[in-house]
């Protein structure tokens, strides 16, 4: 780990003052109580964009989201920042794009690197803005004890520190092995128990509750009391779990009586493993899955909850991304976002309140190192070279033990070297526009090569 002479993050958290991005409103101009808001993250592994009642599916039932999104907000274009699961949750938690930290391929059991300790994480902002802080659930930033989250601004860890595929799989507590192998089809009922018991303990001053549920990632397991009860089989009965771990959720804020300042956002790391098929998840009317940088790999379902201040029944069609979160979150809480490094999210606060858009709509897309994709307004370019398909992105260099994070050759649509599509009218990514506006590839092509030339060598390889 290289913290290169910068100075210690609690240094940099408390040395700081305002926000370097453009469009910031004050929390207190958005509305916000005396006391600041609570938040609560749900963070799905692998569930596709159409895995959800509110998102067209026609056999999981998910009632709990379904009312979630009627009584919020639900986003139709909102993204992740990669495609696979290290490099998504890196970019969530540290409001920069992964390429920034060098988390941008898929970490294993005793890898050698994890997030640096110079980057400053969403739960350290808001630790340093008095909040109580939990992460329960799948963490994939390192599992080495300086890598975990209660050593990156977490007050409690409950979960398994990367993917349950990957062995050995075992659950922790705070720093400590508590089962191993975890007891997989329990998982989600106990994660959904912890996150209960932090809300109770928490009442009484802001809190941050992440929940990276495991599932509904490969191999599936479900409850007894979901399996077999879904028309869509074991992947059904898993989404409808988690489903219900929400409504859980939703009743422990009610219950504690902090229901109306807690913001929840629910939402998912990438697009559904299609290679899994039933075990897999479905991308309803985007094109491919995880592991490609086309809309299926990285456009989630996402949806967003705040009692009187968000208005009911909204749909977002502009479009936001992962990295928003950290500045959005510090901003309601009245913390500080580090000015001495580059933040590239944006205050989606206005958003989320119905007062405005995202200050820009410029988005970029890595499959591993390399810059594959971005979207501009509707328009989306992506770049690849014939060699080197996406499809290998998610097996980074794990050697034997990857497994290829993409759909079946058969299934996949002949895929161009420049590829650039209007998704206002072609949100499917049916029709490539390159030879028809070569203006707008070499836009789009110059804007990627500027992006790139902010990107120093990365902290953490």
């Amino acid at each position: 780990m290289n913290k290169m002479s910068r100075p210690p993050r609690r240094a940099l958290l408390a040395t700081t003052a305002g926000v370097a991005l453009a469009g910031v409103t004050s929390p207190r101009a958005w509305g916000a109580a005396d006391r600041p808001p609570n938040f609560v993250f749900i963070f799905c592994d692998d569930l596709g964009y159409g895995d959800l009642g509110c998102y067209g599916h026609d056999k999981i039932k998910t009632p709990v989201l379904d009312r979630m999104a009627a009584e919020g907000l639900k986003f139709t274009q909102f993204y992740s920042c990669a495609p696979v699961c290290t490099p998504s949750r890196a970019a969530l938690l540290t409001g920069r794009y992964q390429i920034r930290s060098g988390l941008t391929r898929v970490l294993f059991p005793g890898a050698k690197t994890g997030i640096s300790d110079y980057e400053v994480t969403l739960a350290e902002a808001l630790k340093s803005a008095g909040y109580a802080t939990a992460c329960v659930g799948k963490w994939h930033l390192g599992d080495q004890p300086q890598y975990l989250p209660t050593r990156h601004g977490f007050d409690r860890y409950f979960g398994i520190p990367y993917s349950n595929d990957m062995r050995p799989c075992k659950l922790l507590r705070d720093e400590q092995e508590v089962e191993n192998p975890a007891k997989l089809d329990t998982l989600t009922q106990r994660y959904t128990e912890e996150a209960v018991k932090f809300i109770a303990d928490s009442k009484g001053k802001p809190f941050f509750l992440y929940l990276p549920h495991t599932m509904p990632h490969t191999p599936l397991a479900a409850n007894p009391k979901f399996a077999g009860r879904s028309a869509r089989g074991l992947y059904g009965d898993v989404v409808e779990e988690i489903d219900w771990s929400t409504g859980e959720i939703l009743k422990a804020l009610k219950d504690h009586g902090v229901d109306d300042n807690t913001i929840v956002a629910f939402t998912s790391d990438n697009g559904p493993w299609l290679i899994r098929g039933e075990h897999g998840g479905s991308a309803g009317p985007l094109r491919n899955g995880k592991g490609t940088t086309f809309e299926g790999g990285v456009r989630e379902p996402c949806i967003v909850r705040w009692p009187g201040r968000i208005k009911p029944g909204r749909v977002v069609d502009r479009p936001a991304i992962m990295v928003d979160w950290f500045p959005t979150f510090v901003m309601l809480a009245g913390g500080k976002v580090p000015q001495d490094r580059i933040i590239d999210g944006c205050d989606i606060g206005p958003v989320l309140l119905g007062a405005g858009k995202r200050a820009h709509e410029e988005f970029f897309f890595y499959a591993g190192d390399t810059l594959q994709a971005h979207r501009s307004g509707d328009w989306k370019l992506r770049v690849t070279k014939p060699s080197a398909p996406a499809t290998t992105a998610a097996a980074g260099k794990a050697g034997k033990r990857a497994r290829p994070d993409a759909t079946t050759a058969a299934s996949k649509p002949r895929e161009d070297p420049v590829m650039l599509f209007n998704l206002a009218e072609d949100p499917s990514e049916t029709t490539n526009l390159a030879d028809k506006h070569p203006d707008v590839v070499k836009r789009l092509m110059d804007q990627m090569a500027a992006f790139e030339k902010t990107v120093p060598a990365p902290t953490t390889r």
